[in-house]
């Protein structure tokens, strides 16, 4: 069984593999060619435990690009609000015997309990703030396409990284490209520990931000956090926005992610996040399909796909 649960979980042949896949896949996406439905009559369920548009959506269309029939289990509208058990949830979802089942939940390694209770594959979506694998990826695709390599950049994650399963993802599978990390963040947005040895960590952005090659700032989790820490918005992005002025700190040809949903104006302002030849933002977005395509091929067909 191919199970997506981390970062770790992967071995370099795997990450190598699903690059190089979705990267056909993009291409043939782009051209607007006909994609082989490597997965017809395959049936995937998702349960999406906490609320999602990109992740979600982008599973559902990258499942029906390859012939998948998906399924959605609906959280609001299922026996738990009977008070049936996750564990009950889960088992009675597993002898169902779908071919995979895509999760996000608030608890800290729900789709590690998931993947160890279930004959199929399981796909994490994201769990708690621990991690968010397919983001990671899809963050490693897009710089790959700007940049035509990770090894050596400098790439700088801003914000809340204490909270953030996207940053923790980023910093196992960037660190293992050759990326040298950098960390912006006031001190109570700072993780108490680092999955990765060598991270530079700065508490100010003018500090932090000169010689990066990729920006990626981070949304406040405030659902995660005690919101009482958080200042203002105003003041916030007056501290710790990306601004234009910020920006340029990093140099002309610094470019700009964000795995959103953005707050305008408070992380990143809005010339910033909608410049065409500095964001990436909606080339993550776009990458999201093509890269759960080659995830979904991973873990449902296995390495031989």
């Amino acid at each position: 069984m191919n199970h997506l649960t981390g970062i770790n979980h992967l071995s370099d042949d795997d990450i190598r593999s699903i690059l190089v896949r979705a990267k056909n896949h993009a291409d043939i996406l782009r051209k607007g060619e006909k994609v082989e439905r490597t997965l017809k009559r395959k049936n995937i369920i998702t349960m999406f435990f906490e609320n999602s548009t990109r992740t979600r959506l982008s599973f559902e269309m990258a499942a029906n690009r390859l012939g998948v029939n998906v399924i959605n289990w609906d959280a609001e509208h299922s026996s738990m609000k009977k008070n049936e058990t996750f564990l009950d949830t889960v088992l009675t979802v597993g002898a169902m015997n779908p071919d995979a089942v895509i999760v996000r939940h608030s608890e800290y390694e729900a789709p590690v309990f998931m993947a160890n209770r279930m004959r199929c594959s399981v796909i994490n979506a994201g769990d708690s703030w621990r991690e968010h694998p397919t983001q990671a990826l899809l963050d490693a695709m897009t710089i790959l396409e700007a940049k035509g390599t990770i090894e050596g950049l400098t790439i700088t994650i801003c914000g809340d990284v204490a909270h953030s399963r996207v940053a923790a993802s980023n910093f196992l599978l960037l660190s293992r490209l050759g990326a040298k990390l950098r960390v912006i963040a006031p001190d109570f947005l700072m993780p108490h520990k680092w999955t990765v040895a060598g991270i530079e960590t700065f508490t100010h952005m003018d500090e932090g931000l000169p010689g990066s090659d990729i920006i990626m700032m981070l949304r406040n989790q405030k659902e995660r956090m005690n919101a009482a820490f958080i200042p203002d918005d105003i003041t916030f992005h007056r501290q710790y926005g990306l601004t234009r002025e910020r920006l340029d700190l990093a140099g002309k040809k610094a470019l700009v992610m964000h795995p959103g949903p953005i707050n305008r104006n408070v992380e990143i302002a809005d010339d910033v996040a909608d410049d065409p030849e500095r964001s990436l933002i909606l080339n993550q977005v776009s990458n999201g399909v093509p890269l759960r395509m080659a995830v979904l091929e991973h873990c449902i067909q296995g390495h031989a796909a």
